[in-house]
C-alpha cells in the first residue's frame, strides 16, 4: 500500500469479502485483455520535490501568457485588470471552503453577500431583481429562453446571429427536446436586422434575444427591438457584457424583460476558460420563473435584519414537472469576486473602466485604419471590441503578431463564412498606447 493513501490492506480484504470479489483485478474482469495494459506504464522515474518543480516550471514557461505578451483576443472573454484585494478576500477560508449555503440559516455572511451581488446585478441591468447566479453566460441566455417560453407559453424564439456564436449552440441544444423551435435572424452592418425582425415576428413568438453589445462588439438598437416584440406580447432577452453597462444605458431603461450574460469580467480571471459566472436579472413580473436561487432579507424573531434563500422553484425543492429548471447550485465564489470588484470600483470605478476601454478601443481601431492595411468591417458604433477587414488570412496576421508578443484578435471566419480576413480585436483598460501601436506596426503586411 501507498503510504498516502487511507485504506489499508486490511481495509481492501474485508471491503472484497463484503462485495463478493477474490481480488481487485477481478473487478475489472469484464474490460477485455487485449485492451488492458499488461505492463508498466511508459512514464518517466520519480522526482524529488525539487526537480518536480524545476521541471513542471520548464513546462508552463512554454505557455503564452498575460504577463509576458498584450492580448487584444476577446470574444466573450476579457483581459481587464482584477484587483490584488480580490485574491486576497476569495482565499479567506470563510469563503474559500463554503462553497454554497445548503443550511441557510446559519450562513448569513455568504447570503449577505450573495444579496449584495443581487443588488449590484440590478442595478447594473436596470431589472427589479436577479437570481444569485447560475454557471455561465451561455446557459444564463439559454435558461432565459426557457423562462419566456414558460412564461408566454410560446415556442418560437428568433435569435440573432450577432449573439455570441457558443451560446446560440447552448441555447439550441437546451431547446432541442424541449419543443422549442429557434430562428435565427440575419445581421446587416454588425447590427441585427429590424426588418427581417419585424416580417419575422408571429403570435408564436415568446421572445426575441439579442446581444449588447453584440458578438461583433457592435451597440444594438436594444429599444426598436423592445416596441416590436411587445407589440407581438413578446419578450425581449438581452445578453449584456456588465462591463459596458457602466457607460451605456441599461437594457432595463431600453425595455429589456430579462437581462443575462457572462460575468467574467468583473473580477474573473482568463484561468483558460473558466470558472466563470453566469448572471440573469429581470422583472418582478417574471421574478418566479427565474431558474436557482434568490436570497431575500427578511427580520428574525428579534427584529434583527437577516438573509433567507427564497423561491427556490428548482427540481431539489418541488416537484420535477413544476420546477423552473435544473439549475441547482450558484457560481457563489465567482460571484463573491464580482461583488467585491464592484465594491471596490464604485460607481465612477467602474464607469472609468469603461470610458478607457471605449478610448482605446476608438484609438487602435483609428490607427489599424490609417495603416492603410486594414478596412472598417461595420460602420455602427461599437464599445470595446470592433471588427477589421485585413489585405492577408486573420491566421497569418495573428502568427506575425504572437512572434513580437502580441495575442491577437479572433478570427471571424471560424463562425462566419462570410467574413474573409476579418479579426476581431478587442481592446481593455488594460493595453497601453505603446502595446497598441505595435499591434498596428507588426500587424501590417
Amino acid at each position: 500500500m501507498h503510504p498516502y493513501l487511507p485504506g489499508t490492506g486490511e481495509d481492501r480484504r474485508r471491503m472484497l469479502d463484503v462485495i463478493g470479489a477474490k481480488s481487485v483485478e477481478e473487478l475489472f474482469s469484464d474490460i477485455p485483455g487485449e485492451v488492458r495494459c499488461s505492463g508498466p506504464l511508459n512514464l518517466p522515474g520519480p522526482l524529488s520535490e525539487m526537480e518536480l518543480l524545476r521541471y513542471m516550471k520548464t513546462l508552463a514557461g512554454k505557455n503564452k501568457n498575460l504577463e509576458d505578451y498584450a492580448c487584444f483576443l476577446g470574444a466573450g472573454a476579457y483581459d481587464h485588470y482584477i484587483p490584488s484585494v480580490i485574491g486576497h478576500m476569495l482565499m479567506r477560508q470563510e469563503f474559500y471552503t463554503a462553497y454554497t449555503p445548503y443550511q441557510p440559516e446559519i450562513s448569513q455572511g455568504t447570503l449577505q453577500a450573495i444579496f449584495e451581488y443581487q443588488t449590484m446585478i440590478c442595478e447594473l441591468t436596470g431589472m427589479e431583481v436577479s437570481n444569485a447566479s447560475v454557471y455561465d453566460g451561455a446557459s444564463a441566455i439559454a435558461e432565459a429562453v426557457a423562462m419566456a417560453c414558460s412564461a408566454t407559453r410560446r415556442s418560437e424564439v428568433l435569435l440573432s446571429r450577432t449573439v455570441h456564436p457558443e451560446a446560440r449552440e447552448v441555447v439550441k441544444t437546451y431547446s432541442r427536446f424541449s419543443g422549442v423551435c429557434i430562428g435565427e435572424l440575419g445581421y446587416r452592418n454588425g447590427v441585427t436586422g429590424l426588418q427581417e425582425a419585424m416580417e419575422r415576428v408571429n403570435d408564436k413568438t415568446s421572445a426575441i434575444v439579442l446581444q449588447y453589445p453584440n458578438f461583433f462588439g457592435v451597440l444594438e438598437d436594444l429599444t426598436r427591438f423592445a416596441e416590436l416584440a411587445h407589440r407581438h406580447g413578446a419578450l425581449i432577452i438581452v445578453s449584456a457584457d456588465p462591463v459596458s453597462l457602466g457607460l451605456l444605458r441599461s437594457p432595463g431603461e431600453l425595455g429589456a424583460d430579462i437581462v443575462a450574460g457572462e460575468g467574467q469580467g468583473l473580477g474573473i480571471p482568463l484561468s483558460f476558460g473558466g470558472p466563470y459566472f453566469g448572471f440573469m436579472a429581470t422583472t418582478e413580473k417574471l421574478m418566479r420563473r427565474l431558474p436557482g436561487r434568490i436570497v431575500g432579507q427578511t427580520t428574525d424573531s428579534k427584529g434583527n435584519r437577516g438573509f433567507i434563500l427564497t423561491l427556490q422553484a428548482r427540481e431539489q425543492h418541488i416537484r420535477r414537472e413544476k420546477a423552473t429548471s435544473n439549475i441547482c447550485s450558484n457560481q457563489a465564489l465567482c460571484a463573491l469576486a464580482a461583488t467585491i470588484y464592484l465594491t471596490v470600483l464604485g460607481k465612477k470605478g467602474l464607469r472609468r473602466v469603461a470610458e478607457l476601454c471605449l478610448q482605446k478601443a476608438h484609438y487602435a481601431y483609428r490607427r489599424l485604419l490609417e495603416s492603410g492595411d486594414f478596412t472598417s468591417t461595420f460602420s455602427a458604433p461599437f464599445f470595446k471590441e470592433f471588427a477589421i477587414t485585413g489585405k492577408e488570412d486573420a491566421g497569418i496576421v495573428n502568427a506575425r503578431l504572437l512572434e513580437h508578443k502580441i495575442i491577437g484578435g479572433y478570427p471571424l471566419s471560424r463562425d462566419y463564412p462570410e467574413l474573409a480576413n476579418v479579426l476581431l480585436i478587442a481592446v481593455t483598460e488594460k493595453r497601453t498606447k505603446d502595446e497598441i501601436d505595435r499591434l498596428v506596426e507588426y500587424s501590417s503586411c
